[in-house]
């Protein structure tokens, strides 16, 4: 770890000036970016100490939905009461994300600007070859180990995974992130790798996210988070779904259904194609089962990683039929 300037903000628009400097990053939580720096993968000139804004950590739930601070602990919104009875999936998410020790420290706003998890990107002592870091240097993983890499949303410069659990239910209901002046969709938010995979985020220097507005719908409040991984503790998803569903006053009926996967892409990935095939239809396993294919259509795998494109349609079909039970 290098030597690097500290600054402590006093306010929301001192930060965001302080952070257009170049080699500034922002310290909130400081999980991910301590992480990243004890690994020689971040080295930031300026660190811009936003922990003690005022007004940032705040949770507002209504009818409209829920708008939480960008510097809220994930452990406090996942135990919030009107985040778990309005938005149950991103309880779930949060309690299924990290360690409690984490949960405890790490802030919403840096749970969305965490990066991937790939070990390539975090070894650069032993990978050199890592188009994330160093744009053009080309992408070790690509012919490596790839267990755990994605299988949608890929392309030839880079493969790393998106780790998170948060994201994935806030895109499967169309949060949006504030950014000062501009909010975008958080599915907007992340970044397919294309050829520039060293962008993750489109945030723009001066930047900052200041909260996540979460629209609310019945198909919030009647909503999961399946995730399936190696181990029950702290461990990344090898696949995962955030579904919500509003039936017909016949309660079999879907009137409305969101999905999104976490665990098998380069970004939180919305599958609008099983959303789109089921939308109409009573709720019968045999229709889920045969939609449930849908969601990994294009995926392309790497060898160790195809079990991904067998096992998330079955985690997206049994999420489904879960809330189906219930209904």
């Amino acid at each position: 770890m290098r030597d690097f300037s500290y600054l402590r903000a006093t306010s929301t628009d001192a930060a965001r000036q302080a952070a257009a400097l170049p080699g500034a990053m922002l310290l909130a939580g400081g999980t991910t970016l301590i992480d990243l720096a004890k690994c020689g993968v971040a080295e930031p000139e300026t660190l811009v100490d936003i922990t003690h804004l005022e007004g940032l950590d705040r949770i507002d739930v209504n009818e409209q939905g829920a708008t939480i601070g960008a510097l809220a602990r994930m452990s406090h919104v996942a135990d919030h009461a009107d985040i778990k009875s309005r938005f149950p999936a991103i309880s779930e998410a949060l309690w299924q994300a990290a360690s409690a020790q984490i949960r405890n420290m790490a802030t919403i706003g840096g749970n969305l600007m965490q990066r991937t998890r790939c070990p390539y990107f975090r070894d650069p002592a032993n990978f050199s070859a890592c188009n994330k870091r160093e744009p053009g240097s080309g992408c070790s993983a690509i012919g490596g180990v790839t267990r755990g890499h994605a299988v949608l949303g890929t392309s030839e410069a880079c493969i790393a995974m998106y780790p998170g659990d948060l994201a994935t239910a806030l895109v499967a209901f169309d949060a949006v992130v504030h950014l000062g002046e501009r909010k975008l969709l958080v599915d907007d938010f992340f970044l397919l790798p294309g050829t520039t995979p060293d962008r993750e985020h489109a945030i723009e220097p001066g930047e900052m996210i200041t909260a996540i507005e979460i629209p609310g719908s019945a198909a919030a409040r009647r909503s999961t988070y399946l995730k399936i991984r190696d181990r029950q503790s702290y461990e990344f998803a090898a696949a995962s779904a955030a579904v919500g569903i509003e039936f017909e006053a016949d309660g079999r009926t879907i009137r409305d259904l969101r999905v999104a996967l976490g665990g098998i892409a380069t970004k939180p990935w919305r599958a609008r194609a099983v959303e789109e095939a089921l939308r109409g239809k009573v709720l019968e396993s045999e229709t889920v089962r045969a939609a449930r294919l849908l969601a990994v259509e294009g995926a392309v795998d790497h060898g160790a990683n195809h079990y991904k494109i067998e096992l998330a349609p079955r985690v997206v079909a049994r999420a489904i039929l879960k809330l189906g039970e219930t209904a």
